[in-house]
């Protein structure tokens, strides 16, 4: 192991625990990130232009359901920590394993290559510095599913200003404009009820009914809450949820918002305390699906019509890795193919780390899975039978069946997943003696 050397394309969220997992085994490990430093998308100011949090983000899953177990965060921590917060916490877990070190910054990879030998030769630039090549014994993509916003699409044409959340970055710009927000997720909400305190009207279009779900259940993160039930099967959890939403919250139709036409979780949750508190305030104002653009007039499906000055889309992302050729892997369209959202059935020492949606927090099973890969790599972890049939019966058996989408292809239960992560850690072997210790200065050391 000491002379394998292993590639990891990424140095966010999922990246990080990757590059230290590796590591901790003996491996020599070269890790590349266009950003100038580590955080992925969580990096709100970086000048790659990347997609990013917004100024305002905060953490949609709580503090109890969302550190690595390998360092844990701060005890003084707010439930719900701001981007800044999280941004110095993925700062200090690389201080305190010593993982900059082993990071090419500004660089953007540019090809990767499976060779018949079953190593792989990695294309790269850096800035300001000429293209260069290498092979590596294994290659660890880490980088996320963020990158190629996914448009919708209508007839005509809009003539206002029209973007992709994936430029969105403060409400700022919006200030006295007439808004549209097309969405029902996380990012939607948070874009309109942002908006909508500086513009001169916000409205938000659904084309289907979602559920919104707040931050806090009976005093408690709604995460942790629900954490007490986790070993319930989702038939049986997921009626109780949508019962106490709607004791709780009321219909959305009371505000002018579709219901959802499917059980809870059958599509990716929504979690934002705000958006009834601006819709009754009469701060955002609801819309549904649209017919057509016509100028800068939106024609809606119920007959209306409205004026805007800037239309943004919050329509998801398309799954793309454009350095991989799709002659190699194509992992664009359903059913994706990966054995615990992670090894591909035909190619040899490549591994996907956080290519998954969780129904909670995503990089503590980036974590695992990065664990796991370590292990596998080094031959003290294999899949218990064949891989095509692993990843058929995987495919056969979601952990929830939700409504036939783009966004979701890639879903898992996150405590669910975790736990299949950790017994398959259980019966890989010990790992070797020469194992680095494992520090754990406070995050106020970064």
């Amino acid at each position: 192991m000491i002379n394998k050397t292993v590639a990891v394309i990424g140095a966010g969220p999922a990246g990080l625990p990757t590059i230290k997992n590796f590591l901790d085994l003996g491996f020599q490990v070269t890790a590349f990130d266009r950003c100038h430093d580590v955080g992925g998308n969580w990096r709100f100011d970086d000048a790659t232009g990347h997609s990013s949090v917004f100024e305002t983000t905060h953490l949609i899953s709580s503090k109890y359901t969302s550190e690595y177990v390998d360092f844990p965060l701060p005890k003084d921590t707010p439930d719900f920590p701001s981007h800044r917060q999280l941004l110095r916490y993925f700062s200090a877990y690389a201080t305190a394993f010593g993982l900059k070190d082993h990071i090419r910054f500004r660089t953007t990879i540019t090809r990767a290559q499976p060779l018949a030998d079953g190593r792989w030769r990695l294309t790269w630039t850096t800035e300001g510095q000429a293209e260069e090549s290498r092979v590596f014994d294994a290659l660890c993509v880490a980088s996320g599913h963020h990158h190629t916003p996914r448009w919708p699409s209508y007839p005509g044409t809009f003539a206002g200003e029209y973007l992709h959340s994936h430029d969105y970055k403060r409400a700022a710009p919006f200030a006295d404009k007439r808004v549209l927000v097309i969405g029902g997720g996380n990012s939607a909400c948070d874009i309109a009820v942002e908006t909508s305190r500086i513009s001169r009207k916000t409205y938000i279009s659904w084309r289907r009914g979602y559920y919104l779900i707040p931050k806090f259940l009976f005093g408690m993160p709604i995460d942790k809450f629900f954490y007490h039930f986790r070993n319930l099967p989702v038939r049986l959890s997921a009626p109780g949820m949508g019962f106490l939403l709607t004791l709780l919250q009321g219909r959305n139709s009371a505000i002018g918002l579709p219901d959802p036409d499917h059980r809870i979780l059958s599509t990716h949750p929504t979690l934002n305390s705000d958006l009834y508190l601006a819709i009754r305030h009469g701060k955002v104002l609801p819309k549904g699906d649209i017919a057509r653009f016509d100028g800068h007039t939106v024609h809606f499906k119920d007959g209306t019509a409205r004026d805007f000055d800037v239309v943004v889309a919050c329509t998801g992302y398309h799954i793309t890795h454009p350095f991989l050729d799709k002659s190699v892997i194509d992992l664009s369209q359903a059913p994706v193919r990966l054995y615990h959202r992670m090894l591909p059935e035909k190619l040899q020492n490549l591994y996907f780390i956080g290519l998954f949606q969780p129904l909670g927090c995503i990089w503590p099973g980036s974590e695992l899975q990065a664990k796991l890969a370590a292990r596998h790599l080094a031959g003290l972890w294999h899949p218990k039978g064949e891989l095509s049939a692993l990843i058929d019966r995987q495919i056969a058996h979601p952990d929830v069946h939700q409504v036939d989408s783009p966004r979701h292809t890639i879903t898992v239960n996150d405590m669910a997943f975790r736990k299949r992560l950790r017994a398959e850690l259980a019966r890989s072997r010990p790992a070797p003696d020469h194992r680095r210790a494992d520090p754990l200065p406070s995050i106020e050391a970064a």
